[in-house]
């Protein structure tokens, strides 16, 4: 019996000094979070700013290419990027015209991630609007989607992607009150949506004390597309995203489980601001390689996702044509060309870009690509958006947690988000392959 009480007194001490004490995780994004957010005392964040100086910061943190929501989202739940996961762009290459469909479905993720190792150890998750959820082995789940024909009310198609099926009006009867269209949509009164999905969250840790949580905050996204990096309603919208993670932070404490949580908020993404948007696709329109999309008539078509386009081939073995899209690019007047860079396949590759891709091009100089293919290669542009290859400094995102196991104090020159999900299997104790944790996050590490 002795043996028996000294053994577990210094198991119990081993594991009080390690970074695996903590029993539960909050994962939050912040889509468009940047450094400054927390760095700069300008910025209305008390929360954020409170995770830094009592945790674990990154002065930068690379996301992958393209630097786009979804692609990004995945990677942070399974540390591998798109080549390995699956999901390339918010919405898949459709070459015959967008339909408006983006990956929602679990089932676009080609390899486990957190979600399944938390499952497989017999513990329990939430979700709130993480993007690639719908059918995800969560155990209550509010996955992010909408209907391409009704973008304005998301709520009847929310309900019924939601598992379990009670849940929906479970959180309007407990969490936030009856929803209007406006209280929980991605285009108009978004700054609302932000506190509602952190009350749904804050409600779920409450009741239901799930191991792992994971909340995505999409407002400041919206705003800074519309204002750049800055703005009132950039600021607004950041005050309010630290306002809902603040609610969070309060249902840990009344839940009695913040000695023993760790909160980790993160992002997809920097911004941009932007003076041009160059249209890739009225070059090889103009030289007959992109007649007529919906009639499959085409041989080449860029893919644009903001800063950056991806080259698709109808025929990918269609070197001829591949090399003429070169040409083309190479040849356009000089003011053209510096508005953007190419990225060949085998930096694509190192990358671990779209496989299908033949090539894609990057913006420079404040531009986007836009989808156009008649009128001028070269127009102004206004606000603010991302996809670029991650390769600077504007475009990187943020890093904060706190918590049971996280060195307090501690400074991350720079990161990637391929590092989130290392972090959470050790602090959960998951069976599941992943890379390593950055040095300095966690204690004794």
């Amino acid at each position: 019996m002795k043996k028996y009480i000294l053994s577990f007194l210094i198991g119990g001490l081993a594991l009080s000094a390690s970074a695996q004490q903590a029993r539960y995780v909050v994962l939050v994004t912040i889509d468009g979070f940047r450094p400054d957010f927390y760095m700069d005392a300008s910025w209305g964040t008390p929360n954020l700013r409170m995770m830094k100086d009592s945790g674990a910061c990154a002065r930068g943190v690379n996301s992958i290419f393209p630097s786009v929501t979804y692609p990004n989202h995945t990677t942070i739940i399974t540390g591998v990027p798109p080549a390995k996961h699956g999901v390339y762009y918010n919405a898949p290459f459709e070459p015959n015209g967008a339909s408006g469909q983006w990956y929602f479905s679990y089932d676009s993720i080609k390899v486990p991630t957190l979600f399944d190792a938390v499952r497989k150890a017999g513990k329990r998750s939430a979700n709130i609007i993480w993007p690639v959820t719908v059918g995800a082995p969560i155990d209550y789940n509010v996955p992010d989607i909408w209907s391409p024909k009704l973008k304005t009310d998301r709520r009847e198609i929310t309900a019924a992607s939601t598992t379990p099926a009670s849940l929906w009006n479970e959180l309007q009867e407990k969490a936030t009150g009856t929803l209007e269209a406006a209280d929980f949509n991605m285009v108009k009164e978004e700054l609302i949506m932000d506190e509602n999905v952190a009350r749904m969250g804050a409600y779920i840790i409450k009741t239901y004390k799930p191991s792992l949580t994971t909340l995505h905050l999409a407002c400041t996204d919206h705003y800074e597309h519309a204002e750049g990096r800055d703005g009132h309603l950039v600021r607004r919208s950041v005050a309010g995203a630290d306002r809902a993670l603040g609610t969070i932070l309060e249902a840990l404490e009344r839940a009695g489980i913040q000695d023993s949580t760790v909160v980790i908020v993160t992002g997809d993404h920097g911004f941009v601001d932007l003076k041009n948007s160059f249209q890739p696709n009225v070059i090889l329109a103009q030289n007959g390689l992109m007649k007529d999309v919906k009639k499959d008539d085409w041989k080449a078509q860029f893919f644009s996702v903001g800063g950056s386009a991806f080259l698709h081939l109808k025929d990918k073995n269609d070197i001829q044509t591949l090399n003429q899209v070169r040409q083309l690019l190479n040849s356009l007047p000089a003011e053209q060309k510096r508005l953007f860079k190419i990225i060949e396949r085998k930096q694509l590759d190192a990358i671990g870009a779209d496989p299908n891709a033949a090539l894609a091009i990057t913006a420079l100089n404040n531009t986007t690509f836009g989808g156009a293919t008649t009128g001028a290669i070269v127009k102004p542009a206004k606000g603010g958006t991302h996809g670029y290859y991650p390769d600077f400094k504007e475009i990187q995102t943020g890093f904060v947690a706190y918590g049971p196991g996280i060195s307090k104090g501690a400074i991350i020159n720079e990161m990637s988000l391929t590092d989130i999900a290392p972090i959470v299997v050790q602090l959960l104790r998951l069976d599941f392959t992943t890379g390593k944790v950055p040095a300095g996050i966690l204690k004794n590490n």
